[in-house]
């Protein structure tokens, strides 16, 4: 019809329709009999009526049994769109083809539940983190509400979180520190503190709407250089992290859901899907791992020690790198370390030193006693160091995979048993040297 789009029958309807077309010649045949049949009126009439009442509950029947397993999968896929991870199919048949349907389905709702958890705790740990540590943090809504605070911020307004959450930035006094450059250096009077902050500022998504990550912290404490630059970089990493892995894992999730809900399913919606969960579990992993690497240097226990053989220390962590580190011949040392940490340590920089070394470089380990210390020596023949004011920078990396806190984690352990380490560039030779001195008392 002109300017009118014909309404298409709906699928049961159709299903109905066509068992009917199915029965309709033998229906047919039966009535021709019929009319044939030399018998009474009334019983060909009855017999008639019969045959068309089976044809049409059997219709019934088979519309019921095809349309009823499309419904169960469409509540199924409507649960998984409402992230309700519950619903799974039964009696599911393998052999049979909306077995198989029912089969991925529900392999896709576990997969699905298993990433959805996979966020959970990584914001979960996200927020912990945030909380601890010990410079303010707000996080303000497009509308410049706050929306996550950690105890500094509180500790910094003077209130409690359930008292300053949903507030604007003017009536918090902060309105003015989320305009200008990022980085400055302002005088302002906090309720809890006065002096001078260093202000910073970053953009993140959340929900497709945009955010602000507003971080102040105290620059008239007496800081060291590298702290300062490593709270610079948290937050940078921080931005990062959330842009690059909850971004692409929000938006694929919103396409699966988009592609589940159609009717019928797309051929190639299976390869699709793979892709999409594909991509949702790389950056899901990839925060899980940036996490787990803060935890563990944020929560690195004291050590616990005992008495050792060094050599079968080292003998043991280089043995961990194949063949590429060369052993050199040292004294008998007995020494009171936690050895799990040491060799951790020992371990890191081993790792470091043959990847700087590369396929034909070389690395070696030594160790001597000199004036009541063990000193520990490890070199490459790599391209050396180009800037080494960045090797302590948590979360400083120039590897593509680095998490930045391999050398950042050995140094804390080391200095927790009361030694040092350094990394400098060989003197008149290519490649650097690691050197690890420990206590012998």
């Amino acid at each position: 019809m002109t300017g009118r789009r014909r309404r298409r029958l709906k699928f049961q309807h159709r299903v109905f329709l066509f068992v009917l077309a199915a029965a309709a010649p033998a229906w047919l045949a039966t009535a021709l009999l019929l009319a044939a049949w030399e018998a009474s009126v009334l019983l060909r009439a009855t017999i008639l009526v019969a045959v068309t009442f089976f044809v049409v509950v059997g219709a019934a029947a088979v519309q019921r049994h095809v349309v009823s397993p499309f419904r169960a999968l469409a509540n199924m896929l409507e649960a998984l769109r409402e992230e309700d991870y519950s619903l799974r199919g039964r009696n599911v048949d393998p052999d049979d083809a909306l077995g198989e349907v029912m089969i991925e389905v529900n392999l896709l709702g576990r997969m699905l539940q298993s990433r959805r958890f996979g966020e959970l705790e990584a914001g979960v740990l996200l927020r912990k983190v945030i909380t601890e540590i010990d410079i303010a943090v707000f996080a303000f809504d497009v509308e410049r509400r706050l929306r996550l605070i950690n105890r500094a911020g509180e500790a910094l307004l003077g209130k409690e979180a359930a008292d300053l959450l949903g507030r604007t930035a003017t009536d918090l006094g902060l309105a003015e520190l989320l305009v200008g450059p990022s980085g400055r250096i302002v005088t302002h009077a906090f309720p809890g503190g006065v002096g001078r902050w260093e202000v910073r500022r970053r953009r993140f998504r959340e929900g497709g709407r945009p955010h602000q990550l507003l971080v102040i912290s105290d620059v008239s404490r007496a800081l060291r250089e590298e702290e300062r630059q490593a709270w610079r970089r948290i937050v940078r990493v921080i931005g990062h992290e959330l842009n690059s892995s909850l971004a692409p894992i929000k938006s694929m999730a919103a396409t699966l859901r988009t592609l589940i809900a159609k009717d019928p399913l797309p051929e190639d919606w299976r390869d699709d899907t793979r892709v999409g969960l594909t991509i949702i579990h790389d950056r899901a992993d990839a925060l899980s791992r940036f996490m787990g690497a803060y935890a563990r240097l944020a929560k690195l226990p004291p050590p616990t020690r005992r008495t050792v053989d060094f050599g079968s220390l080292v003998r043991r962590a280089a043995s961990l790198q194949g063949d590429r580190v060369e052993v050199e011949p040292g004294p008998d040392v007995a020494i009171s370390i936690d050895a799990d940490q040491v060799e951790q340590v020992l371990i890191n920089v081993m790792k470091n030193a043959v990847e700087a070394a590369g396929d034909d470089g070389a690395v070696r380990v030594r160790w001597r006693e000199s004036d009541g210390v063990l000193v520990t020596e490890i070199e490459d023949d790599g391209p050396g160091i180009a800037r080494t004011e960045n090797l302590w920078v948590p979360f400083f990396t120039t590897k593509p995979s680095g998490t930045g806190i391999g050398l950042v984690l050995s140094r804390e352990i080391v200095e927790n048993h009361g030694g040092t380490i350094t990394l400098d560039n060989r003197d008149g030779a290519r490649g650097c040297i690691a050197r690890i001195v420990l206590p012998l008392g």
